[in-house]
């Protein structure tokens, strides 16, 4: 006898796509040690944490060195400190009733939506949108939700919602009832928005099929427009059918410090084998409580600043900061004649490859040419052959440089 694998694992056929993009990138440094290398690929943050989380963070550190002070373990769920301050600040001022119970703080929505897979059975019908963050489906492949990948790069047995330009990147209902669905609103990878209207029609969708939506809303803070929800629970009857996922990642600058959080409503079902319903409340919550132990105390006090009225002041200097790369890009890219989407309600922007090149030969000819990095569409799921992504989390002074590098490329 022999320690078997878990085989589900060799159905992946492609490295993890930021991976890839590393791999290749360091690959061109070596043979280019000169080259300036400005990265606009992955969604990490540059803006340092703001003033008021800082301070709160030390205080918390120093608070975990007196005896009188020192905290243990800590509420697997969350600290009520903090809790308290997201149904107050992110929840009750738009309408929405949450319990502090049905509020579960974490180290990362990536994290979250990976894992929450878990409490679903292995029989579940996933439907994802195309493109499509890759954790949702490699977590799903992971568990044994699907079958191998087919030529076209889809993973047998899910549901792949196409969203291009040729229906404006608005999803459409499934044609055949499914049973969980993946929704990021504002996209990654995409940046475009559903409106209140249109993420309705989902809601709806899920509560006449027994569906339920995992609704990542790691990039609320950068809606623009008075249309687009900020919550999927600004939608009547989202809480009998969504979970919410949120983070501190990219309004706050906490990529590296590692705090968000997941709404699960009580009123949210799932079935047993013999049809009875249970709240998935208690499941995730099992769940959390058996696999994690919270996040530090630190970390929450951290969080809870970003809701101070010192930090919510800087918060909003970033977010318009990173905004303001975003109109570079899109106006940039504009000029060279190039089809731009996104930007608007996100940090992110979705370009067309120029006619005939495909994502990943695009990637090659502005790492290669203008010493920019960005990410191969392709890597988000067959339809997004033919596009790109390009991030607004960078300096200033850099996005003007990479977009006067790109604007001198002939393409």
């Amino acid at each position: 006898m022999a320690v078997k694998i878990n085989e589900n694992y060799m159905l992946i056929k492609s490295n993890y796509l930021f991976a890839e993009i590393a791999r290749r990138v360091d690959r061109f440094q070596e043979e280019n040690p000169e080259a300036d290398i400005i990265k606009m690929g992955i969604g990490d943050v540059t803006i340092p944490l703001p003033k008021a989380v800082v301070k709160a963070f030390k205080a918390a550190v120093d608070e975990m060195g007196e005896k009188e002070t020192f905290m243990g373990y800590g509420p697997e769920q969350g600290y009520s400190f903090l809790i308290k301050e997201i149904i107050e600040k992110d929840y009750a001022v738009r309408g929405i009733k949450l319990d502090e119970d049905e509020v579960f703080i974490s180290d990362g929505a990536k994290c979250d939506t990976g894992n929450i897979q878990e409490i679903f059975g292995l029989d579940n019908t996933i439907a994802v949108t195309d493109p499509v963050y890759p954790v949702y489906v490699e977590s799903n492949v992971m568990a044994g939700r699907s079958g191998a990948m087919d030529e076209d790069g889809k993973y047998d047995g899910m549901v792949y919602i196409p969203c291009t330009a040729d229906n404006d990147f608005t999803p459409e209902l499934p044609e055949t009832p499914v049973d969980l669905i993946y929704l990021c609103y504002p996209n990654n990878p995409t940046g475009t928005a559903l409106t209140k209207d249109e993420l309705a029609k989902w809601v709806e969708y899920a509560r006449e099929n027994n569906s339920i939506i995992l609704f990542d809303a790691a990039y609320e803070a950068y809606i623009t427009e008075d249309n687009i929800p900020h919550s999927i629970y600004e939608i009547e009857g989202a809480r009998e059918v969504a979970i919410e996922f949120r983070s501190f990642s990219k309004n706050a600058g906490f990529t590296g410090t590692r705090c968000a959080f997941t709404v699960v409503p009580k009123e949210v079902k799932a079935y047993d084998s013999e049809g009875e319903a249970h709240s998935l409340n208690p499941l995730w919550n099992r769940r959390q409580t058996t696999k994690f132990n919270g996040v530090s105390y630190p970390v929450q006090v951290a969080a809870k600043a970003v809701y101070s009225e010192e930090g919510q002041a800087e918060i909003k200097e970033s977010i318009a900061y990173y905004m303001k790369n975003a109109e570079i890009i899109r106006e940039s890219l504009k000029e060279m004649g190039l089809s731009i989407y996104g930007g608007v309600n996100s940090p992110y922007i979705w370009v067309k490859t120029p006619e005939g090149m495909t994502s990943w030969e695009f990637f090659d000819l502005l790492l290669s040419k203008a010493n920019v990095v960005g990410t191969p569409g392709v890597g988000f799921g067959p339809s997004g052959e033919g596009y790109f992504r390009i991030t607004a989390f960078n300096t200033l002074e850099n996005t003007k440089e990479a977009m006067e590098r790109i604007s001198k490329l002939e393409i």
